[in-house]
């Protein structure tokens, strides 16, 4: 329970990663709460197409006379599970793979990051499209598994570098001479020390993983999500119009103010997210 208040005091005395925290916390709710409190009518109302913020319509209406703000809120909640699982996914296999081949060595880590380095080589959004569009995209899984499968290298190669810096310390030299095996150094000994490193990079995977899907959305390469941002976007620019419609700008900006707005708080949270997590750092703080 100490750790826990620490670690909230410490975001709130940073105050770039208390805004970040409390943008976070925002679309967190509004992808958990807000489709509850915002119901969803997707009844076309051409009378009232385009109509610009008011008191009923918060965030004024698209080409249909629909509600802009209800959909944004109820689109949010696939956006993020996509990003959440992308990450996770990218997370434990990145982690795992760089652990091992920072602490094995010898042929095995030449192999590792010789795989590694090609995928590198290589931009991923393009290849995430060619994926997209060869792949069925089914459900949210599937769209993460996607998203995931060039997102490891990066995250493997800082992971093994975090780790040669660790394996010559006297606790994992006693490990070994102990014969406690890979696993126990991995969990127990190396995991603790790069958590917040992982947390951070955890953020900034899931920050990845939904502009990619927003952008792969937004080229039609994803099953079709009415709500989803990248599919509002496609909608207002591609198929409706709304691009050329002065009345129809809060319609198309709505979602890239919001993919940007949880960009900067994802941003700004990671800020004073290692000092939170580290305690070597809390201590020179507090020295």
């Amino acid at each position: 329970m100490r750790g826990v208040i620490d670690f909230f005091r410490i975001i709130v005395l940073n105050r770039r990663s208390c805004i970040g925290l409390i943008i976070t916390i925002f679309f967190i709710l509004m992808a958990t709460v807000g489709p509850h409190i915002f119901p969803l009518d997707t009844k076309v109302d051409y009378e009232n197409r385009y109509q610009k913020p008011n008191f009923e319509h918060w965030l004024g209406t698209d080409y249909g006379g629909r509600d802009v703000w209800s959909q944004i809120v109820h689109g949010s909640q696939e956006v993020l599970l996509i990003g959440l699982l992308a990450a996770v996914v990218t997370l434990i296999f990145g982690a795992v793979l760089g652990m091992i081949s920072g602490l094995v060595g010898g042929k095995l880590d030449t192999v590792i990051m010789m795989i590694t380095n090609l995928f590198l080589t290589i931009p991923s959004l393009p290849v995430f499209i060619i994926l997209a569009a060869f792949l069925s995209i089914e459900d949210p899984f599937s769209f993460a598994l996607i998203l995931s499968a060039w997102s490891w290298p990066g995250l493997t190669r800082a992971v093994r570098s975090q780790v040669i810096s660790l394996k010559e310390r006297d606790f994992i030299v006693i490990c070994k001479v102990m014969d406690l095996g890979l696993p126990h150094i991995i969990f127990k000994e190396i995991m603790p020390n790069i958590v917040s490193y992982l947390a951070i990079n955890f953020i900034m995977i899931m920050r990845g993983a939904i502009v990619g899907s927003v952008a792969i959305m937004m080229l039609g390469l994803a099953p079709y999500s009415p709500t989803n941002w990248g599919q509002m976007l496609n909608l207002a620019i591609s198929q409706t119009g709304g691009i050329f419609n002065p009345n129809g700008y809060v319609y198309v900006l709505s979602p890239i103010v919001c993919l940007a707005l949880f960009q900067l708080g994802t941003i700004f949270f990671a800020n004073g997210l290692d000092e939170a997590l580290n305690p070597r750092l809390r201590t020179r703080g507090g020295a």
